[in-house]
C-alpha cells in the first residue's frame, strides 16, 4: 500500500512538473509573440523615419537652391552694385544657404543607408587622385588665413579597390568639421599603409579638441560638441555618424583621438581592396 502512495505521489509530482512546464511554454510563446510584435513596429518606425528624412530632404533642395543662386546674382552684380554692407548680408545669406544644403545631403544620405538602399560601385583608383580631387575642392573654401590645409601625398603609387566617391565623401566631412573648429594652425590629411591589407586615412587638426566625456559619442547621430565654438556654428552632428555609417560599408571603421584645446586626429581605416576583387588594370 506504501509503495502505491508513493507512485501516486510521484505521479502528482510529474503531472505539477508538466502543468508548470506548459504554463512557462504559453509565456515563451507569448513572449516571443510580444516581441515580434515590437520588432515590426520597429521596422515601421524606422522606415516611416527614413522615408520622412528623404521626403523632406528632398523639398528644401529647391528652395535652398533658389536662394544660392539668387545670392550668387546679387554678389555678381547683375542687377547693379551693392554696397559693402549689403554685399556682406548677401554673402551671409549665401554661406547659411549651403550650410542647409550640406545639411540637406547629409540627411538624405543617411536616411539611404538606415534603409540599405545606398549603391557601393567599388573600382581601382589612385590616392595621389584622390587626394589631388579633394585638395581641388577646398581650395575655394580656404578662407581662414590662420589656417593651412596640408594634403601628405603617398610618395609613391598606391592603387586602391574601393568606393572611391564614398571615401571621399568620408574624408571631406572629415576636413570640413576639422576646419570649422581650427581656428589657428593646421589641418593635415595622410594616408598610411597598415600592413598588406588595409590603409588609414587620418585628418589631424590643430582646433579645440574633444574632451574625454563627449568622444565615446561623437560618432552618433546629432551628436555635438559643448564649446562656445560649436555654440556658434550650426550643423546637424549627422557629418560623423554618417562617416562612420560609410566606413562600415566599405568593411573599414572610423577612430578618435583628441585633447582638449590641443586638436584632434580622426581616421578611417579601410581594407585595400577586397579578397574577391578584380585584378588590377595594367597602366598603359
Amino acid at each position: 500500500m506504501a509503495d502505491e502512495d508513493l507512485i501516486a505521489q510521484l505521479r502528482q509530482q510529474v503531472q505539477t512538473l508538466q502543468d508548470e512546464l506548459e504554463e512557462t511554454n504559453r509565456g515563451v510563446v507569448a513572449l516571443y509573440g510580444e516581441l515580434d510584435t515590437q520588432a515590426h513596429h520597429l521596422r515601421q518606425a524606422t522606415e516611416l523615419k527614413s522615408r520622412f528624412l528623404a521626403y523632406m530632404s528632398h523639398e528644401f533642395r529647391t528652395p535652398i537652391s533658389t536662394i544660392r543662386s539668387l545670392s550668387r546674382l546679387l554678389i555678381d552684380h547683375v542687377d547693379g552694385p551693392l554696397t559693402p554692407e549689403q554685399d556682406k548680408q548677401v554673402r551671409f545669406i549665401q554661406g547659411t544657404a549651403g550650410e542647409l544644403a550640406d545639411m540637406v545631403d547629409d540627411l538624405l544620405d543617411l536616411a539611404k543607408v538606415e534603409a540599405g538602399r545606398v549603391d557601393i560601385s567599388e573600382a581601382w583608383f589612385e590616392l595621389v587622385d584622390l587626394f589631388s580631387a579633394l585638395r581641388g575642392m577646398f581650395k575655394p573654401v580656404l578662407t581662414n588665413p590662420d589656417v593651412t590645409l596640408v594634403f601628405e601625398e603617398p610618395q609613391q603609387s598606391l592603387p586602391m579597390y574601393s568606393d572611391d566617391k564614398k571615401l571621399s565623401q568620408i574624408l571631406r566631412n572629415f576636413v570640413s568639421n576639422a576646419l570649422k573648429f581650427t581656428e589657428k594652425g593646421e589641418v593635415r590629411v595622410s594616408a598610411t599603409r597598415v600592413g598588406d591589407e588595409s590603409i588609414t586615412f587620418a585628418v589631424a587638426d590643430t582646433g579645440i579638441g574633444i574632451a574625454k566625456e563627449f568622444q565615446h559619442a561623437i560618432f552618433q547621430d546629432y551628436v555635438q560638441v559643448n564649446s562656445p565654438i560649436q555654440k556658434r556654428l550650426r550643423g546637424t552632428g549627422l557629418g560623423l555618424s554618417l562617416s562612420k555609417k560609410l566606413a562600415e560599408l566599405l568593411g573599414g571603421s572610423v577612430s578618435l583621438q583628441s585633447e582638449l584645446g590641443k586638436g584632434s586626429v580622426f581616421s578611417v581605416t579601410l581594407p585595400l581592396r577586397r579578397p574577391d576583387a578584380p585584378a588590377q588594370p595594367i597602366a598603359r
